[in-house]
């Protein structure tokens, strides 16, 4: 039976095996390693938009709720409930936010939104901790009355109002945008002047500090605020303890049932948020189908990140770019990553060579020269490859990554009370 020391063990605290973790230095190392490719491309293909305001202020806005659907599925899976309702979750966000935000103002929406979300997240917490069924089938099932309650929902409230519709709820006023005087101006002329790397970082920043909306800004706040709560306060370590060991966190006198209870109510809530975000700040209206699966995306992300906030948010940040590509000169800036993957490619094998992993990093070569020959032998890329990127980098990303995850002990385990006795 496990004891009380075994919640203080390096793999609760730190959320992953010992030595398999990316010190903080090697991370900022493999991303400026990463933007300095990014430039260099950039100056080979005269794609300058892969990296300008515009573009990654898009990149911004499409990844950021993909992160809070990512962030609700932590807080969830942090304590042991895998929670695949994210996306009906998200909608119950978009309908409730657009609901109450087109009557009572956009700030109320918001509000409304994550109560909706928390709905949702209280009736997956009811069906798999209180009755113990199966967490996917829960999820999928959430998924399922979402779509169908807001399905039917939207005509009886939206139908008869100006704008509205039943598939589409009348428009709901802005919550406003903030850009940093002065250095949105300086970081813009910076971008302009096509420099390398010097360019990119300013492209990268002028997109943090230009006609961002209010909520933007929380939801970026939500990622250390979310960090800090579960890794350095008492109640996140109870809380995180349900995830690895339930039973030997009853033994040590935390209540269980009401941390999971919490944790799946305030995963709703992030992913209602997430919803609300589409309804009133991407769209100033609800429409049907327009969370497009980013509940699953938001999934991926927490994976990737090692149901860690920061790699969290560093995947949503990868998928939310890939889908501005659809949004932005697509198609060129899409063949211009063709090169960007080929020599991301040959790095990863020089990296696999040196660890003496020699098969995979010939197979590795072998890609990248696969993706060179067809960059070197198009000047285009056909739009269905530019829809589907952001889907391919997501399976690409967690095949990648796969080997290096490992999620908490107990995730998705049945849990009840006095079962260690």
């Amino acid at each position: 039976m496990t004891t009380a020391t075994d919640l203080n063990q390096p793999t609760l605290e730190h959320g992953a095996p010992a030595g398999r973790r990316l010190s903080l230095p090697v991370l900022m190392l493999v991303i400026a390693g990463a933007l300095a490719l990014t430039s260099l491309v950039r100056l080979i293909t005269g794609a300058d938009g892969i990296t300008n305001v515009s573009q990654m202020s898009t990149a911004l806005q499409l990844a950021v709720p993909i992160g809070l659907a990512g962030l609700g599925g932590l807080w969830a899976e942090r304590a042991g409930v895998v929670n695949i309702g994210l996306e009906g979750m998200m909608i119950l966000g978009t309908w409730f936010g657009a609901w109450a935000g087109f009557q009572w103002g956009p700030w109320t929406g918001v509000l409304v939104g994550i109560v909706g979300g928390c709905l949702g997240g209280l009736l997956h917490a009811i069906v798999t901790i209180t009755f113990n069924v199966n967490h996917i089938v829960s999820g999928v099932a959430i998924n399922i009355l979402a779509l169908g309650a807001t399905r039917y929902l939207a005509p009886l409230a939206f139908e008869g109002h100006q704008g509205g519709s039943a598939k589409q709820s009348p428009p709901v006023e802005s919550l406003g945008h903030f850009t940093v005087p002065g250095l949105s101006d300086g970081l813009v002329s910076l971008n302009d002047k096509g420099w390398f790397l010097i360019s990119d970082i300013a492209g990268l920043l002028g997109g943090l500090v230009t006609n961002v909306s209010w909520l933007t800004l929380i939801a970026v706040a939500l990622i250390p605020a979310t960090w800090w709560i579960l890794w350095r306060t008492p109640f996140g370590l109870r809380l995180r303890s349900c995830g690895e060991n339930p039973v030997a966190a009853e033994s040590l006198g935390v209540n269980v049932y009401k941390y999971k209870y919490l944790a799946v109510i305030i995963s709703g809530g992030l992913a209602g948020l997430g919803g609300v975000f589409l309804s009133i700040v991407a769209n100033p209206f609800y429409l049907e189908g327009q969370t497009s699966g980013r509940g699953y995306i938001g999934l991926a992300a927490m994976i990737f990140g090692n149901w860690m906030p920061g790699g969290l948010a560093i995947g949503a940040g990868l998928f939310g770019y890939t889908d501005s590509l659809n949004l932005r000169g697509g198609s060129a800036n899409v063949h211009a990553l063709l090169l960007l993957g080929a020599l991301l490619l040959v790095a990863g094998a020089i990296w696999l060579a040196i660890r003496k992993k020699y098969v995979q990093a010939a197979v590795t070569v072998l890609v990248g020269a696969l993706v060179f020959a067809w960059y070197a032998s198009t000047d285009d890329v056909p739009n269905q490859v530019v829809s589907a990127t952001p889907y391919v980098v997501t399976l690409v990303v967690l095949a990648l990554s796969a080997q290096r995850l490992r999620m908490p002990r107990a995730n998705g385990m049945p849990y009840r009370k006095g079962q260690g006795k």
